[in-house]
């Protein structure tokens, strides 16, 4: 039995030293003895008198600030082979066994024996300083250290930093807190048995180290409590009820132990001679010699031995079930970062065509969204395409005015400007024709940059790309981006330019026959009837206005004052009979049309005084002599007349004295010859001046607005307004049906042939298998890390 518990305690040495050697953590939860005191407890002490060496460092304050996993190995001297448990990388001979039956050796420092343990006490401070520093900070990183002697038994335990409450120095003002966190750590596993050192001189409420070890082992299973300095006990006091388990009971009891004092330390005396003096104290102390075979160091190092050989049995299945969660879990990872590069040219000519074709098909889905990698953050793919055509593009489109940019001035030169010399009679087509084109040019801008938006969101799909195996190879990812971004830039060229020739073409003609173009008939008439709405909500008002004077007049007359003067009934009288003249909506217009398109001297004074000013329209308003359907205006744009209505006739020497005879319109002054040519000097008939477009800066810089001139600009904006109309629903059709067909499409259908064709080529091959170091180094870690858990388990299985 004692020959198999030997067994368990080297497998879980072999273990420990397999997984430091490749993991650097204890992953596996093995079992160990965990020491746990306060500052002054006196841990090392024990620790020292377990080994039977002073090799711990000493001093005030944190003396241990990082972990010291101390396996301790039994050497008995009469072998001279190899010692069991011995790291296989330090060979040891007959000589050296027989020769010095101690020494250490540290797992940072391989292939290195120490015989000298004051050595070790020095390289357990510089190896501290050197990872923890020299501020008396603490730091989680352990040391590993090995002795082998023949006077130990085979144990395994962990020196932790004491618990301290105030930090002194330079120490951080968190030190209890980190001490803390980093003993939970260690005590809060399963597999691990606490030693609880606390000492004898000290109230047992008080102990800090039963404190923590509570509050992850509260029924006391694991839990060892070591009371120290029970020699230190005040006169008439013991520790009996303590040690029975009366106090504070714990499965595994109380052992009592006597240390040096600092004393004896400073006077160089010898552990042999201090274990001496504890089997002496207990065997003459008249409260603990009837249990003295149950306390001191011999006895504690005994339970030590026994508990953790007992744990470790108990614990062995669990190591094994939890190394093969561990192998399934690494051998998950180690195929996540994919098997190790084909050496046959076939094989890696394959492995690229693989991935080649895993990628075209992630580009593929990524833009119809059946890809089961779709993001529920955002929008992407083709989810993000839509969103550019519907949203950007479309509002976009929308926010455009048609006339922004048109002023009054703007409109009424191009109108000029299209009569050439001679006076205009009607508004002249060509004015439309050059106003709308460069309006139709404001929609390229918007049209383009749906293009550069929907070229942008396909460059992002295709650096999102690929799977982790492909990120073992950067350079063949690199080359398939690559490739994939020349060619949506090629395609980028060709749809530009045809959506640079959507809006060319619509510039190219201007089909004033659409069935969705107002119109020149339709937008005079919607220009006379706001007039004729504007002119009789202002009759309107002021009718009502009259009538509250009116009434006013009549209270001031009850009331004794004067009534309202006669003027002032022949004015309201008069409104009245203004009011009434003016045309409602719906009004049928009198009088008989002509379909000829000869046109007499009465119409033409007809057409006259509704181009010139609000007061022949608003009067004569294409009466019954002159109806819309009768006019030039109406018979040059093919379009049906415009009902209107009003009152009846008048002649036209009546309608000419409608307009005020001192502001004659442009065309009329044209028609009068009444501009003249101003006196030039020889210099300036050489050399004459620049009036601009505007005829009328001969006499006047800046000519006014006559009301022809607003009623022509207004007809022009609107029927440009209806034609962009037009023209801007067509682009806003067109422009994506052209990206999805020249762009995204045609990507889609050659992406898989351009990938191929570029890259499958064996002299390629050997740079694009490149793997990136950080993942090989990666996968190399599984590997050893795999290989380990397979190793450990082999140990396991040998015990169970």
């Amino acid at each position: 039995m004692a020959a198999l518990s030997e067994d368990l305690l080297v497998t879980v040495n072999k273990l420990q030293d397999l997984v430091f050697n490749t993991i650097g953590n204890d992953s596996l939860d093995l079992p160990q003895i965990v020491v746990v005191g306060s500052q002054s407890s006196g841990k090392s002490s024990v620790l020292e008198n377990i080994v039977g060496r002073d090799f711990l460092p000493r001093g005030s304050g944190i003396v241990t600030r990082r972990p010291l996993i101390l396996q301790l190995i039994n050497v008995p001297s009469e072998r001279e082979d190899k010692p069991e448990g011995h790291d296989i990388h330090i060979p040891h001979t007959a000589a050296s066994v027989a020769g010095q039956h101690e020494w250490a050796e540290f797992h940072h420092l391989p292939g290195r024996k120490f015989e000298d343990f004051a050595q070790v006490k020095q390289e357990i401070e510089a190896e501290t300083a050197r990872i923890a520093g020299s501020n008396k900070g603490i730091n989680r990183q352990p040391i590993n250290l090995k002795i082998f002697s023949p006077h130990v038994l085979n144990l395994t335990m962990v020196d932790l930093p004491g618990l301290t409450k105030v930090p002194i120095g330079d120490q951080p003002s968190d030190i209890e807190k980190q001490t803390r966190a980093l003993i939970l750590e260690y005590i809060a596993k399963p597999n691990s048995i606490i030693l609880a050192v606390s000492p004898a001189n000290v109230d047992l409420v008080n102990s800090e180290a039963l404190k923590l070890a509570r509050q992850v082992d509260a029924m006391g299973r694991r839990t060892i409590g070591v009371l120290t300095k029970l020699d230190l006990m005040d006169h008439g006091t013991n520790a009996m009820d303590i040690l029975s388990g009366r106090v504070y009971p714990l499965k595994l009891g109380f052992i009592g132990v006597v240390n040096r004092s600092q004393q004896d330390i400073q006077s160089g005396k010898s552990l042999s001679d201090a274990l001496q003096a504890e089997v002496d104290f207990f065997r003459h102390h008249p409260a603990y010699r009837n249990m003295a075979t149950r306390c001191g160091t011999h006895f504690l190092a005994k339970t030590l031995n026994s508990t953790l050989m007992s744990h470790i049995r108990d614990r062995l299945p669990d190591i094994k079930a939890r190394l093969n969660t561990l192998m399934g879990q690494t051998q998950q990872e180690l195929a996540s970062y994919g098997n190790k590069q084909f050496s046959g040219k076939e094989h890696r000519g394959s492995l690229i065509l693989q991935l080649m074709t895993r990628f075209a098909s992630s580009f593929i889905s990524s833009i119809d969204g059946t890809s089961s990698e779709i993001s529920t953050k955002e929008l992407c793919g083709g989810a993000r395409i839509y969103y550019i055509f519907n949203s950007v593009f479309g509002n976009s489109l929308e926010t455009i005015d048609p006339t922004f940019n048109l002023s009054v001035g703007d409109i009424r030169t191009a109108i000029r400007n299209s009569t050439g010399p001679r006076p205009s009679l009607f508004v002249p087509e060509l004015a439309f024709d050059l106003l709308v084109k460069p309006q139709i040019k404001m929609l390229e801008s918007p049209s383009q940059r749906c293009v550069e938006l929907v070229y942008e969101e396909l460059i992002k799909i295709c650096h999102t790309c690929g799977s982790q195996e492909l990120l073992r190879f950067p350079r063949l990812q690199g080359k398939l981006i690559e490739v994939v971004s020349d060619l949506l830039r090629e395609r980028l060229g060709p749809c530009s330019t045809y959506v640079e020739s959507l809006i060319s073409i619509q510039r190219a003609y201007i089909n004033t026959n659409h069935p969705n173009f107002l119109g020149a008939a339709a937008a005079m008439s919607s220009i006379i009837q706001n007039k004729q709405d504007q002119e009789r909500k202002a009759a309107l008002a002021e009718d009502r206005k009259k009538r509250e004077k009116r009434r006013l007049k009549e209270i001031g007359g009850v009331n004794g004052n004067q009534a309202g003067s006669p003027e002032d009934e022949g004015e309201y009288q008069q409104s009245e009979q203004k009011a009434q003249n003016i045309p409602f909506r719906g009004q049928s217009a009198k009088g008989a049309r002509s379909m000829s398109p000869h046109i007499g001297k009465g119409q033409e004074s007809g057409i006259t005084a509704t181009l010139n000013g609000p007061h022949s329209v608003g009067q004569s308003a294409f009466g019954a002599t002159n109806t819309t359907r009768d006019s030039f205006l109406n018979y040059f744009f093919g379009k049906d007349g415009v009902q209107t209505s009003g009152p009846p006739p008048q002649p036209p020497s009546q309608a000419r004295q409608l307009n005020h005879p001192s502001d004659p319109t442009v065309s009329q002054s044209i028609r009068r010859g009444d501009i003249r040519s101003p006196v030039l000097s020889p210099e300036e008939f050489i050399n004459p001046p620049d009036y601009g477009n505007d005829l009328t800066s001969l006499e006047n810089p800046e000519p006014a607005v006559s009301d022809r001139e607003m009623l022509e600009t207004e007809l022009i904006r609107r029927l440009i307004s209806s034609y962009f109309d037009i023209v801007r629903e067509t682009i806003a059709d067109q422009v994506p049906k052209a990206i999805m067909h020249l762009l995204v499409n045609h990507s889609k259908d050659v992406v898989q042939n351009r990938l191929v064709s570029e890259l499958y080529k064996e002299d390629l091959f050997a740079e694009l298998l490149y793997e990136d170091d950080g993942i090989k180094a990666e996968r190399e870690k599984c590997e050893r890390l795999l290989e380990t858990y397979k190793e450990a388990a082999k140990i396991v299985g040998e015990v169970l």
